[in-house]
Parts: C-alpha cells; sequence; structure tokens
C-alpha cells in the first residue's frame, strides 16, 4: 500500500520531467536559407556513405566491388556538396564550425580541395577493385576529414 502511494506522489513528478524534457529538442533553424540545418544533412549523409566502406575494410562486412564503387561514386559526388552552406554568420546553434572557417577562409577551401581530391582518387581507386589500391585512398579520405575536422570544427554551439 505504502508504495501504491509513493507511486502516486511521484506521477505528476515524472509526467512534469517528462514534458520539461520534450522541449529540450534541437531548435528549428529559422535562418534564412537554413544553411547550418542544410550542411549538416550533407554531411550526415556523407558520413553514412563513408562509414559502410571502413567496415568493409577492416572485414566486418563483405567486400563485394560493385556495392564498395557505388558508396565511393556517391561520396565523390557528396564531396563537392556542403561547402556552399558555409555562409558568414551561420554559426549559430547546431553549429559546430569554429570561427577558423571564417577567419582563415584560404585555409578552409585549402581543406576541402584536398577532400574533394581524396574522394575523387578514392572513386578511380574502387573502379580498379584493388583493394590495395582502394585501402590508402581511404585512409587518405579519413586523413583529409580529421584535418579538417581538427582546425575547422568544433563543439557545438548552444
Amino acid at each position: 500500500m505504502m508504495l501504491l502511494n509513493a507511486s502516486r506522489r511521484s506521477a505528476p513528478l515524472l509526467l512534469c520531467a517528462c514534458l520539461g524534457l520534450a522541449g529540450c529538442g534541437p531548435k528549428p533553424d529559422t535562418h534564412p536559407g537554413q544553411p547550418v540545418t542544410k550542411r549538416r544533412a550533407v554531411l550526415q549523409e556523407t558520413l553514412r556513405t563513408f562509414e559502410p566502406m571502413g567496415v568493409i575494410l577492416r572485414g566486418r562486412d563483405a567486400y563485394v566491388p560493385e556495392k564498395f564503387l557505388a558508396l565511393a561514386v556517391k561520396l565523390q559526388a557528396l564531396s563537392t556538396r556542403p561547402w556552399t552552406y558555409f555562409p558568414p554568420g551561420s554559426t549559430y546553434a547546431p553549429s559546430r564550425a569554429k570561427p577558423a572557417v571564417w577567419r582563415q577562409p584560404a585555409q578552409f577551401k585549402q581543406a576541402q580541395d584536398t577532400y574533394v581530391k581524396a574522394a575523387a582518387d578514392l572513386a578511380a581507386a574502387a573502379k580498379t577493385g584493388n583493394l590495395d589500391q582502394i585501402r590508402p585512398a581511404y585512409a587518405r579520405v579519413r586523413e583529409s576529414c580529421a584535418a579538417c575536422h581538427k582546425t575547422f570544427r568544433g563543439p557545438s554551439v548552444l
């Protein structure tokens, strides 16, 4: 009986807590053109394309040349898309772009070019079907992402 009374008293608190947390989701992007929302969507699609290739190269999934090639070609196509969504002033939440994106535009452009070339090289390597050529090309894409993130990506702006 005592347990039943305790649950009746805590039910309103639990309900209030749930309702309070329901409003904690991400705020809608109301900025003109929604650049952060758009670049995040492209970069998330890029990640969903890139990760399966790593799973294959680590031997956790079967290497099917046609499947890998399709992923590499898609990654190459995606590699040029996010950069237009970095206009000045797009550092609002939930952006993770550091101010260096706009303070060092030449370096940011160089990082983009390095990544785009690495993605093209990976697609070319994937066309050969030769894993000995694909692995280093994949590593160069991974390294270009990591280098750019180190300089130009930080914690979420909240």
